[in-house]
């Protein structure tokens, strides 16, 4: 996990974990075994960073060094160990929680 250091890059890292998310349904097609895997979780956190992502670019998005995680770490908390992205995940939060300098 790393520091964000302003505005701009948090808005890069959500727009990137909308593209993993993307790419992880991706391998529904490819895999049996990765749907079973992702299923229980892939819709609620695409629907989370999707709504995170319309929040920041329509502008309704003001919650930067509140303190509070974002929606999407309860699914990141309970389903971690099968997300690849989870690295990310955790530093959008820590970004959404702390700010930025």
């Amino acid at each position: 996990m790393r520091n964000v250091d302003k505005y701009d890059e948090f808005v890069d890292l959500v727009h990137q974990a909308v593209y993993e998310v993307d790419e992880l349904r991706a391998c529904f097609d490819e895999d049996e075994y990765d749907m079973e895997r992702y299923a229980p979780f892939i819709d609620a956190l695409d629907a989370s960073l999707r709504q995170l992502f319309d929040d920041i670019i329509s502008g309704n998005y003001s919650g930067a060094g509140m303190g509070g995680d974002l929606p999407f770490m309860k699914i990141v908390n309970r389903f971690e160990r099968d997300i690849p992205f989870r690295d990310l995940l955790k530093t959008i939060n820590a970004a959404h929680r702390k700010g930025w300098r």
